[in-house]
C-alpha cells in the first residue's frame, strides 16, 4: 500500500467505574471486533482457547515421547527406520492429532487464524461466494473480484422507455469519466469519539469539514475535522441505537434522526435540544413482540414529508412542517419484517426504494401507495442490508445483501426480475458490527463507483488488516483498497463527501478520514507536518439542556448520590504544549 504516513489523531479517555450492571458493559465493542475476526466463518462458533490449550497438549506428549525414546535408546541399540516410512508416520500422526476445534470438531484438518491468515475448514462451503468444492483462500472471486460478472452492455436502447433515458435523462451525463481521486492516505483519527461503535456517518452539507455520527447507543456526534479539537457529543437524543441520520435540506441547522427506541427527533445542532416527531412505543417496553424499531428514513424534498419504516414492515408519512403524522401506516413489506433502509429517488422523489429481512427490495410510488402496490419486487438471497438509486439520474439501483453480493441493476424501467450484476463480495456478518452498506459515490457523474468496508481480513506484512473496497459496479473490478497498519479493526461504515476526495470511516469505537495520496506528501517536510498528535482528554459530553457530562462509559450517572458539577472547558495535552479547547 505504499509508504506509510502518519496521521493527527484525537485519544478521548474516560473514567471507568466498576460495580453494578454497568460492569457487565466494560468490555468495549473494539474487543468484541477483534474477537469476531478470530471467530468461524461458518455459522458454528470456535473457541481460539481451546484450541491453544490442546496445541499445547500435543507439544506436551511430544516431549514426553520425547524422553521415553530417549530412555529407551539409552538402553537398547535404536532400531533403522527407512526415510519413506518415518514420513508416512508423521503424517498420520498428523491427520490423527490434527483436530477442526473452530468448525466441524473432525480430525484430519485445522480451520482457524494462523498468524494473520484463516484458513477454512474444507468440510464446509466456501465462506466467500457459499459455493462449495473450495475454500475463501482459493475462491476465484478472491482473486479476482470482476470474476463471473457480466460487465455493463455499451448499448441499451432495447425498449421505448430506453429509448426516452437516451435522448432525455442520460445527455445530462458526462460521457468522459472524469480522473477519479482514491482517498486512501489516512488523514486525520478521532480515537474513541464514542462510547459504542459507530452505527452512522452523515457529512454537514454547507459546512464542508463538519462530520456528523451516531453510535449503538444512541450519542450523536459533531467533530470538525480540520480543526480537530473542535468536537462534541449529545448523549440526550436517544436512549439506544442511532440506525439513520438526515438534515433538513430547508434549514440545514435541524437533523432527523431515527432510533431503535422506536422514536424519530428533530434535533438542533447548535443546542443539543431535540423534539420527538414521533414515538411508536409510547406505553414504554412490553417485550420484543411489541417493541418497535425504526431503522429506514428518508427526505421527500418536494412534498416536505419526511418517510420512515418500523421493524414490523409498515411505512409512516411526517409533514416535516407541522410535525404530524400524516395518514395511516401501511404494509410495504411482509408483516413483521424489518424495513432496513428507504431512499427516495433523487430524480423523481415520488419513487421509493425500500429494502428488508423478507429478502426483498421494493419499488414503491409514492402518490398511489397501498399494500402490495409495489412497481417491483427485486428478489434477493438473504436479508437486504440496503438498497440506493444512483445519485445523478436516479435510474441506477445498488443493493447490499448478505449473502455476499453486491447487485445492481442499471435500468429501472427495464426488466427488474433479475439484476444487471451480482458482485461477490464479503460482508457477511453482522454479530457485534454494524450491518455493511455499499453506497454510490456522490461526486461520481459516470455512476459507476461504490465504496465498502470488507469483513474477510488479508495478510498485510504479517497483520490482519481490513480494507475499504472500491469497487467498479459496471464491471465488477476493485478499483482500490484503502487501509492502514494503525486500523486493525473491522470498517463497517464508510462515508464519501459529497463534494471533495474525503473518506470518513467508522471503525468501532473511532472515526478516521482519508484523503487521496500526493507527491508532496511524500517529502520530507510534508512527512514532519504528518506527525502524529497524541490528544488527551476527559470526554466530555453534552445533554439535550444543554449541560455537560463527564461521566465515564460505563458509569450509572451516580456518585454517592450526587451529580459532578460538569466543567464546560476541556484542557487538553499534545507534544506541542498547546490544545486547551472549549467544547
Amino acid at each position: 500500500m505504499g509508504p506509510t504516513t502518519r496521521a493527527q489523531f484525537v485519544y478521548n479517555r474516560r473514567r471507568r467505574r466498576t460495580g453494578g450492571r454497568h460492569a457487565v458493559e466494560e468490555a468495549s465493542d473494539e474487543e468484541e471486533q477483534r474477537q469476531d475476526t478470530s471467530d468461524s466463518s461458518s455459522d458454528e462458533e470456535g473457541d481460539e482457547e481451546k484450541e491453544a490449550e490442546a496445541s499445547g497438549e500435543e507439544v506436551d506428549d511430544d516431549d514426553e515421547d520425547e524422553e521415553v525414546e530417549g530412555e529407551a535408546a539409552a538402553s537398547e541399540p535404536a532400531a533403522k527406520k527407512h526415510p519413506a516410512t518415518a514420513a508416512a508416520g508423521e503424517l498420520i500422526y498428523y491427520l490423527l492429532t490434527c483436530v477442526c476445534l473452530q468448525v466441524c470438531k473432525r480430525i484430519g484438518h485445522e480451520a482457524g487464524f494462523k498468524g494473520a491468515v484463516y484458513i477454512d475448514c474444507p468440510m464446509k462451503p466456501c465462506f466467500l461466494c457459499k459455493m462449495p468444492g473450495h475454500t475463501t483462500l482459493s475462491c476465484p472471486h478472491r482473486v479476482a473480484m470482476e470474476h463471473g460478472v457480466i460487465p455493463a452492455p455499451r448499448r441499451n436502447t432495447n425498449t421505448s422507455l430506453d429509448y426516452v433515458f437516451q435522448s432525455q435523462v442520460k445527455g445530462k451525463i458526462s460521457m468522459v469519466k472524469p480522473k477519479f481521486l482514491i482517498p486512501n492516505q489516512l488523514e486525520c483519527g478521532n480515537i474513541k469519539f464514542h462510547q459504542r461503535r459507530v452505527t452512522c456517518l452523515e457529512f454537514h452539507p454547507t459546512k464542508n469539514n463538519v462530520l456528523l455520527s451516531g453510535d449503538k447507543k444512541g450519542l450523536l456526534g459533531i467533530w470538525d475535522y480540520v480543526k480537530l479539537h473542535e468536537k462534541i457529543t449529545y448523549d440526550s437524543v436517544h436512549s439506544c441505537i442511532l440506525n439513520s441520520m438526515k438534515i433538513d435540506t430547508a434549514n440545514d441547522g435541524i437533523l432527523y434522526t431515527a432510533s431503535s427506541d422506536g422514536t424519530i427527533s428533530c434535533t438542533d445542532l447548535d443546542t443539543g435540544i431535540g423534539s420527538p416527531l414521533l414515538n411508536l412505543n409510547p406505553n414504554g417496553w412490553n417485550g420484543p413482540s411489541s417493541w418497535r424499531m425504526i431503522y429506514g428514513m428518508d427526505l421527500n424534498t418536494e412534498k416536505g414529508l419526511l418517510l420512515v419504516a418500523d421493524s414490523f414492515g409498515f411505512l409512516y408519512f411526517l409533514d416535516r412542517r407541522s410535525k404530524t403524522r400524516v395518514g395511516h401506516p401501511i404494509l410495504i413489506h411482509k408483516k413483521g419484517s424489518k424495513v432496513t433502509s428507504l431512499h427516495c429517488n433523487p430524480a423523481r422523489p415520488e419513487v421509493l426504494l425500500s429494502s428488508g429481512n423478507d429478502h426483498y427490495a421494493r419499488l414503491w410510488d409514492t402518490r398511489k401507495l397501498e399494500a402490495n402496490s409495489a412497481l417491483a419486487s427485486l428478489a434477493h438471497g438473504r436479508v437486504v442490508n440496503s438498497g440506493y438509486f444512483s445519485p445523478q439520474s436516479g435510474n441506477k439501483i445498488l443493493t447490499t445483501c448478505q449473502d455476499n453480493r453486491i447487485r445492481v441493476w442499471d435500468y429501472i424501467f427495464g426488466d427488474l426480475e433479475s439484476p444487471s450484476r451480482e458482485i461477490v463480495h464479503s460482508h457477511d456478518f453482522n454479530r457485534h458490527l454494524t450491518p455493511f452498506k455499499a453506497e454510490w459515490d456522490p461526486k461520481d457523474y459516470t455512476e459507476t463507483v461504490a465504496v465498502v468496508g470488507r469483513y474477510i481480513s488479508e495478510n498485510y506484512n504479517g497483520v490482519a488488516l481490513h480494507p475499504i473496497d472500491f469497487i467498479d459496479t459496471s464491471s465488477g473490478k476493485l478499483l482500490a483498497e484503502v487501509m492502514d497498519p494503525d486500523i486493525s479493526t473491522i470498517s463497517p461504515v464508510n462515508k464519501l463527501h459529497p463534494q471533495d476526495d474525503i473518506l470518513a470511516t467508522g471503525s468501532s469505537r473511532s472515526i478516521f478520514i482519508w484523503k487521496p495520496k500526493t507527491e508532496d506528501e511524500l517529502t520530507e517536510e510534508r512527512t514532519k507536518q504528518k506527525a502524529k498528535e497524541y490528544v488527551y482528554g476527559s470526554g466530555s459530553r453534552k445533554k439535550s439542556n444543554g449541560k455537560h457530562d463527564n461521566s465515564s462509559d460505563d458509569s450509572d450517572g451516580d456518585s454517592g448520590g450526587k451529580n459532578k458539577k460538569a466543567r464546560k472547558t476541556r484542557f487538553t495535552h499534545t507534544p506541542k504544549g498547546k490544545g486547551k479547547s472549549k467544547v
